[in-house]
């Protein structure tokens, strides 16, 4: 039997509620829900009364959650995100089943994308739905049933598949080294480094392994994406510390050259992570296990 009405809320209410216990902020809670910031305190103030319980301290113009909205959120995202999820397949779902994928962008579709034509003609009834995340997010709060993680397979309640081991090599354009590549890995300390959002001890790690001590904090600039600190590096603005798979053909060209040759394995890899609820979900078993094939550090990429 489906509870009383009066325990079932109206979603519109209920995305309110969870919206700003996210955002933080009614203005970013209108914003997000193409409503104005008085329909949003309308759709909150309905959910009080319907609850009976006070949800919200409001402060002047600012809106928080009370400690009891907090815990009740807490459960509701997590219904929300299952009816978001139901919904998606209600309207889309193929014979075979859908899979709702996190990738990261550069590796996404340096390493994944080429290699899904072949799971494809294999497995034509699933439907892959992929969607760029850069930051770690948690599978309670977004409809997704697998991800492409970067890191230690640290996500809570989750299962993962090794995918691939990383070997990194600072490059940079040719006229950067007019004088030719310095003998010493510490010598790239007096050049301008890039680093990337995404792996900020990224060039520390490597200088610790190649025995070299970092006085301190190290200066250089900063890019969000593999793709924009390439071109930095391309246009001589600095030396980037790189997979060695994404600058191949770079190397190749002479466009950028290696200026340590030998490459390092980061201290992370690359994951397909799922959370354990889903794991025996038929689409992403079938690629769970396709995936497992392509896994093995020797395969080279798709040319």
């Amino acid at each position: 039997m489906i509870a009383p009405r009066r325990f079932l809320p109206s979603i519109a209410s209920l995305r309110a509620l969870e919206s700003l216990d996210r955002l933080g902020s009614a203005s970013a809670v209108a914003e997000e829900l193409a409503l104005t910031q008085s329909a949003v305190s309308r759709q909150l103030r309905v959910l009080e009364t319907q609850m009976g319980v006070d949800l919200i301290r409001r402060d002047r113009k600012r809106l928080s959650l009370t400690p009891a909205a907090q815990a009740y959120v807490s459960e509701v995202r997590q219904a929300l995100t299952q009816i978001a999820r139901a919904s998606l397949r209600l309207q889309v779902e193929p014979l075979g089943g859908t899979l709702n994928l996190a990738i990261l962008p550069t590796f996404g579709m340096r390493w994944l994308v080429p290699r899904l034509p072949e799971f494809a003609r294999l497995h034509p009834e699933v439907t892959i739905n992929m969607t760029t995340r850069l930051r770690p997010f948690n599978f309670a709060a977004e409809p997704f049933d697998a991800a492409l993680h970067f890191g230690k397979p640290d996500w809570p309640d989750s299962g993962h598949l090794l995918l691939r081991h990383e070997q990194v090599i600072p490059v940079c354009a040719p006229d950067l080294l007019r004088d030719g590549r310095p003998r010493e890995a510490g010598a790239l300390l007096r050049l301008p480094l890039l680093h990337i959002q995404t792996r900020p001890h990224a060039w520390a790690d490597w200088f610790e392994q190649m025995g070299v001590t970092v006085p301190g904090p190290l200066s250089g600039t900063m890019y969000d994406q593999f793709s924009t600190i390439t071109q930095a590096a391309l246009h001589g603005l600095g030396v980037a510390l790189m997979p060695d798979y994404l600058v191949e053909q770079d190397l190749a060209t002479g466009r950028l050259m290696a200026v340590c040759l030998r490459p390092v394995e980061t201290q992370g890899a690359y994951y397909l992570v799922w959370p354990r609820s889903r794991a025996d979900d038929p689409a992403l078993r079938q690629f769970r296990d396709w995936l497992a094939g392509q896994a093995q550090p020797e395969d080279p990429l798709p040319r």
